[in-house]
């Protein structure tokens, strides 16, 4: 039987009707049409499928679509404002720190959340904080060169 979920969605309010334990993974993609979210691993392994949630970075593979309700959700789509792209994505361009993308969104939002949590950190933090999303190119060493700018660029200066 279909449940009602209420949230905000990239600064819109959302109201759908579907099973209450469909992910917010499949929720996104299929019923909302935001593809930016991967399917990686399914098992909470890879982040690719990484949404903020409230701030916070989560696996939407993981999450009961019914847990949202209420919430301030966040996709790659919605980081960007004002046609402005944020930080973490200009450094990510900036630094060529992706290869065939797919891990990217995930990436960008996981340093999100990093970032607001440790907002001066050292190239070991990141190292640290991004151990658990997986970049199958092997573009690490340009993520964390990124992450670095970004957070360089958050704080008001000029990144590198």
């Amino acid at each position: 039987m279909p449940d009602t979920v209420s949230f905000r969605l990239n600064g819109q309010p959302v109201r759908i009707s579907v099973a209450p334990d469909r992910t917010l993974l499949w929720v996104l993609r299929t019923d909302l049409g935001l593809t930016g979210t991967k399917f990686g691993c399914g098992i909470v392994q890879c982040g690719a499928c990484t949404v903020l949630v409230d701030h916070r970075a989560v696996r939407s593979c993981s999450v009961d679509v019914k847990s949202v309700q209420g919430t301030d959700v966040v996709t790659i789509e919605g980081l960007a404002s004002d046609g402005k792209l944020h930080p973490i994505q200009e450094a990510f361009m900036a630094h060529d720190a992706l290869q065939c993308g797919f891990c990217t969104p995930g990436m960008i939002l996981t340093a999100y959340d990093f970032l607001r949590r440790h907002p001066n950190p050292t190239r070991e933090e990141v190292i640290a904080g991004m151990d658990d999303n997986l970049c199958r190119c092997g573009a690490h060493v340009r993520i964390v060169d990124a992450i670095l700018a970004a957070a360089t660029a958050m704080r008001g200066g000029s990144p590198s």
